[in-house]
This record gives structure tokens, C-alpha cells and sequence, in this order.
């Protein structure tokens, strides 16, 4: 890990927000809803030499997910964040982090919001991809990979035939590993259907998003019958707060638990490891609070041999830049949810949509300062259906 240098110093003197509406190529169903288009909130935040960079916040229209919202953070931001970040000199992006965690509780996804873009202006400054900056700052040794393995989470469908057409087309574009979103009553048939349609070898994982309760009877008998699918994991299947169940399920059960909304932050995955809640661990920086929080989560993991994967949360091309820096770090090692634009948008707000090869691997712009990517101002212009700007005094 670096020391601050100059170059990463954070001088933020102007933000400007933006909602977005984006539609979304296909309605996603999950067991907290279905979403047809996300309304998403965009940063532009521009440093006192003129280095900018976009950003994005994970937040969503309603609290199923995460207690934070579209319009809570939007307020969030406005009102407490953004005076914290703006006109004040930082001399790296981790001490921003540590600003806005010392002034709010909880708004972890408006705060990643400021802080993951102030790490994309500092790794400019050091002319630096922001896969290689991240990289510099963790505390493993390695560069980051060039190119990164892509999984696919597939919502539930309106038949299982439906679902099976859905699995097969994501094996023949190659994805690494296929997830699955299931809930009480939608998973132990249609998990059997499906691994007996695409065979025992196929990469196969589930998600309840915390649907199920070992309260429920019958929801234990459920989740041990997924035992028998030979599944990589099952993600998230209890509530986030319930890491005591998640360590007695993962007692009953020889498929690894994933936690994903149980991980907050560095001191909830080091609950996890105390309590053996599960096997392997979800990091998204937009919900952990940023990279900050992100690093020390992915280097935590690596010293406790616990296998992380970068997770996605609907983002479009700018919020999916930020991820595929995250998961080319060398313990991220299950290929996360970076599928190519086209999987999710009918047009996405970069010039050059991500893709994805035939072997299923997405490439990490190392080539490039920053982000790797450009964004389409003038599409965002008509996507556009509010907008707040701030500057230092």
C-alpha cells in the first residue's frame, strides 16, 4: 500500500447531480420486485484543477433492497454530503471516506456515491487506471487482471421452460457462473428443472435476497434440500441481520453460504468469520460506503482464505466501470455480476457499451486514466428529469 502521495490528494470544487431514468431492456424480477426501468442518480464531480470524473449511486426507487432510496439519497447528498466533500482538500480519498463515516450513520450508498468518485480523480491525477490505483492501495501484493470472468443473474420467469431457455442462452454466451433468484415457493423444483436440464457440471448458484427464516419450518427443509444441486452457493438466504442463523444454516448445510446483505463493512465480515456465517463473501462498493470500505473488506477476506465477488445492483455503464476496477483485485476470485450493457439496457449512458467475450471474460481498461470509459453526456442530457448543481464557496 502507498503512502499519501501529491497526486492523491482530493480537491472537490464542483458537483452536479442527476436523475436519470433509464429503461431497462427487460423487466428484472427478483423476490423483492420487479424493475423496468431504474431511476438512477449520477454524479459529475469536478476537482479544482478540472479533472472530472462520473459516478454513480446504487440506491433504488423503493427500500426492498437497502433502506436507502432514490430520493433519500438524493437529499442525503444535497444536504450533508456534498458540503462535507466539497471545497475541503483531502490529501487521499480514503480520508474522505473517513470524514463523511465520522459525520453520517448509515447512507452507505450516498456516501460511495462522492467517495468511489474521488478515487477516479485521484487515480487520473496519478495517471492511472482506476483498476492499477485500487490495486496500489490494497494491502495484497499483485497487479490488477487485464480481463475479469463474468457471471449472469437471471430473474425469475413466468414459466420454468422460460427460465431453462434463459440458463441455456447465458452457457452459450459463455458466462462463468449462472444465478438464479428463487423465493418461497419459486426453488426447489425449478433448481432441480434446471440442473437437470443444463447438467452437473454446469456453474450453478442461487439467490433468496434474504427471503427465507429458520423460524419457518418448512423454509428449513427447503433451503437443506438445495444440498443435493451441487450448487456454488446459495447467496443471502436468511435476513441481513440474522448472522447468528446464517451460522447455524451453514452448520446444517454442505453448500457455502454467500453473504451478501448481511456485508456492511470490515467489522460485519469480521462477524462473519467469528461466527462462521458463511463461506464466501458479496462486496459491493456502492453499499459498503466506497472503496475505502471495499478494500479492507477484499483484503480481510484474503487473510481469512474467504473467496469474495464483486456484485452488481442494476448499474449502468459509469456504476459497472467502478465494479470491473474492483474485481480485477486478486481475491476476487468467482466471477462476479459484470454482465455487457446490452444484457440490461436498451442503450446505455457510455459511448462504447461494455461486451463480453466468448469465454465469458469482460476486459479492464488499463489503458485509460480513470474510469476506462466515456460517458454520453448528451443521452444523459435527455435521460435527465432532474438535476442539482454545487460549487465551493
Amino acid at each position: 500500500m502507498n503512502e499519501n502521495r501529491e497526486q492523491d490528494a482530493v480537491h472537490i470544487d464542483r458537483i452536479v447531480l442527476r436523475e436519470i431514468h433509464l429503461p431497462l431492456a427487460e423487466p428484472f424480477r427478483t423476490a423483492t420486485g420487479v424493475v423496468e426501468q431504474r431511476r438512477i442518480v449520477l454524479l459529475e464531480i469536478t476537482d479544482v484543477d478540472g479533472l472530472s470524473a462520473w459516478s454513480e449511486c446504487v440506491a433504488e426507487a423503493v427500500p426492498a433492497y437497502s433502506p436507502e432510496t432514490v430520493d433519500g439519497a438524493w437529499r442525503t447528498l444535497s444536504e450533508w454530503i456534498i458540503p462535507i466533500a466539497i471545497g475541503k482538500i483531502f490529501p487521499h480519498p480514503r480520508l474522505l471516506h473517513f470524514a463523511l463515516q465520522d459525520s453520517l450513520r448509515g447512507n452507505h450508498m450516498a456516501r460511495a456515491a462522492v467517495e468511489m468518485g474521488s478515487w477516479a480523480i485521484a487515480a487520473q491525477r496519478a495517471n492511472e487506471s482506476l483498476a492499477a490505483y485500487l490495486a496500489h492501495a490494497s494491502t495484497l501484493e499483485g497487479a490488477p487482471r487485464e480481463s475479469v470472468e463474468t457471471g449472469i443473474a437471471v430473474g425469475m420467469q413466468s414459466s420454468t421452460d422460460a427460465l431453462i431457455d434463459r440458463v441455456r442462452a447465458a452457457q452459450a454466451d459463455g458466462y462463468q457462473r449462472i444465478k438464479l433468484k428463487i423465493s418461497p415457493g419459486y426453488d426447489v423444483e425449478i433448481v432441480r428443472e434446471v440442473r437437470n436440464a443444463v447438467g452437473e457440471s454446469a456453474p450453478l448458484s442461487v439467490d433468496a435476497n434474504g427471503s427465507y427464516s429458520l423460524d419457518t419450518p418448512a423454509d428449513i427443509v427447503t433451503l437443506k434440500a438445495l444440498d443435493a444441486f451441487d450448487l456454488v452457493m446459495i447467496e443471502q438466504p436468511l435476513a441481513r441481520d440474522d448472522l447468528v442463523g446464517h451460522a447455524q444454516l451453514q452448520r446444517m448445510m454442505k453448500t457455502s453460504l454467500c453473504l451478501d446483505e448481511s456485508v456492511l463493512d470490515d467489522s460485519s465480515v469480521d462477524d462473519i468469520i467469528a461466527l462462521g456465517s458463511g463461506h464466501i463473501v458479496n462486496v459491493k462498493a456502492g453499499r459498503v460506503g466506497g472503496f475505502t470500505e471495499a478494500l479492507a473488506i477484499h483484503d480481510r477476506c484474503a487473510r481469512a482464505d474467504i473467496p469474495v465477488w464483486c456484485g452488481g445492483m442494476l448499474e449502468c455503464g459509469i456504476g459497472r466501470a467502478y465494479n470491473v476496477a474492483l474485481a480485477s483485485l486478486p481475491n476476487f476470485s468467482l466471477p462476479g455480476d459484470l454482465s455487457p450493457s446490452a444484457r440490461y439496457w436498451e442503450r446505455d449512458v457510455i459511448t462504447s457499451p461494455w461486451t463480453m467475450d466468448s469465454h465469458g471474460r469482460v476486459r479492464v481498461p488499463l489503458d485509460r486514466p480513470g474510469i476506462g470509459v466515456e460517458v454520453d453526456t448528451a443521452f444523459i442530457d435527455e435521460l435527465t428529469v432532474r438535476e442539482a448543481s454545487f460549487e465551493r464557496s
